[in-house]
């Protein structure tokens, strides 16, 4: 118990010494302020700024006497920062620029994918389109209808005057049967009054 730390866990693997005295830093935001650093180098302020400067420290070299100059003439400590300046601002925007390509790739990389997945919808949009033409194209239309609908009904019609014709005729064929079967009635009235055995006329016209 003694031996171990506050705070360290057991479920966690122990870091190294080497590790713990390497320096950490995040990467994105000195990724940041190498964005900012190089973007401030690259504005109208900072040349003017700059020019400013050095403009002042040429002058007050040149114009105060010997004793108060802090860089004599052939300014060898402004050649010094100048080239340290040069030197830390070559990588800053360099480094800069990576992580603009860097999002530039990442864009394009969207980019094309939403082209391909609109690419994608628009073939898809353009097969249904074709689907649904090719459904109204099959579909009935209201003239096609009308006409289907009148020809049903002239044979609706043709057959109503067919089933009309029928019955008629039949009523006819009824009316034509029955003085028929009423003169039929009286003949067979005569027959059953002659006699059984004889020839018509009985023994009457026998005797004749």
């Amino acid at each position: 118990m003694r031996g171990r730390r506050r705070g360290a866990r057991l479920d966690q693997p122990r870091l190294s010494r080497r590790a713990s005295l390497r320096p950490a830093y995040e990467p994105d935001a000195f990724g940041r302020i190498a964005e900012r650093v190089a973007r401030f180098i690259g504005t109208a302020r900072y040349l003017v700024a700059q020019s400013i400067v050095i403009v002042l420290w040429v002058a007050y070299n040149v114009f105060v006497p010997s004793s108060a100059r802090f860089d004599e003439f052939p300014f060898i400590f402004l050649t010094l920062v100048l080239s340290l300046q040069a030197a830390y601002a070559a990588p800053l925007i360099l480094l800069a620029q990576n992580r603009q390509d860097d999002r530039d790739r990442a864009n394009l990389a969207q980019d094309r994918e939403q082209s391909v997945r609109t690419r994608d919808d628009t073939e898809y949009l353009a097969r249904e389109l074709a689907a649904v033409r090719i459904t109204i194209g099959e579909l009935a239309t209201r003239d096609f209808l009308r006409s289907e609908l009148r020809a049903l009904l002239a044979e609706l019609d043709a057959a109503e005057h067919d089933r009309d014709r029928e019955r008629r005729d039949r009523r006819r064929r009824r009316e034509g049967e029955r003085p028929a079967r009423r003169d039929r009635a009286p003949a067979a009235e005569q027959d059953t009054a002659r006699p059984a055995g004889g020839s018509p006329g009985g023994p009457q016209e026998r005797e004749r």
